[in-house]
């Protein structure tokens, strides 16, 4: 069943790829919104912990692709918050399905009110993995609640399967630890946090601690946040952004 559910879906994707020269990636997202009755879908690659700084916890991730506003919305939500499905199911090497957001706000309590305020009233997350190798994650929502449906879930791995096959053939020789080669709207946030880094004199780690807090206290993307530090009409000082 499990293999005849897989080939349904593969020559589906065939199909989709006839009419559409978007990436497989892309493919596989909309596919997840055809097929498992879910408002949006994302994937996100995560870099490596601990790139910088020792004791650096913050990973480096890179958008790959979103069907809606909303879900780029969430993934940056995320990375403002530094909390969320997409980086439980990235540790966990597991999936992570939350049916209803509302009723289980004390798991991400700083993630859940801002992905609510979007439209997002469930969430679920799957590993993009090959064996034990972690890529990041493929996100999905809805604006009802209600659980995925045991055949969603067989088929929302078997698309993230397909999905790290994808970036996989994208990434073509390039280092899973280096996001540079994807289109990445969370580069300024970097670039932003080296120069809050050098301003206060402390860690990598502790410069987008500053910046998210910051960002949650006033209630504005972390990446406008970035934008305003990179152009140098916003600097952080010692106090401003603790949490």
């Amino acid at each position: 069943m499990g293999q005849s559910r897989r080939d349904r879906l593969r020559e589906q994707l065939i199909v989709d790829r006839a009419k559409s020269p978007a990436s497989t990636v892309a493919l596989v997202c909309a596919r997840c919104v055809a097929e498992l009755s879910v408002t949006g879908a994302g994937a996100t690659v995560i870099g490596k912990h601990g790139q910088g700084e020792p004791g650096d916890k913050t990973p480096e991730r890179g958008l790959v692709h979103a069907t809606n506003p909303v879900s780029a919305s969430l993934e940056g939500l995320q990375l403002t918050v530094g909390e969320g499905p997409c980086l439980d199911t990235f540790e966990s090497g597991g999936p992570v399905l939350v049916a209803d957001l509302a009723a289980d706000g004390a798991r991400w309590p700083a993630f859940t009110p801002g992905a609510l305020a979007l439209g997002a009233v469930a969430v679920f997350s799957f590993p993009l993995q090959i064996g034990v190798v972690r890529l990041g994650s493929l996100d999905l929502y809805r604006d009802v609640p209600g659980p995925l449906s045991r055949s969603e879930v067989t088929d929302a791995l078997i698309l993230a399967d397909m999905a790290t096959q994808g970036i996989v053939a994208d990434l073509d020789g390039h280092d899973t630890a280096d996001l540079s080669w994807l289109l990445d709207p969370h580069v300024e946030v970097h670039q932003a946090a080296g120069m809050v880094q050098v301003q206060l004199g402390v860690s990598t780690e502790t410069a987008l601690l500053r910046m998210r807090g910051h960002a949650f206290t006033h209630d504005v993307p972390l990446a406008e946040v970035a934008r305003q530090v990179v152009a140098r009409t916003l600097r952080l000082t010692e106090d401003e952004g603790r949490q």
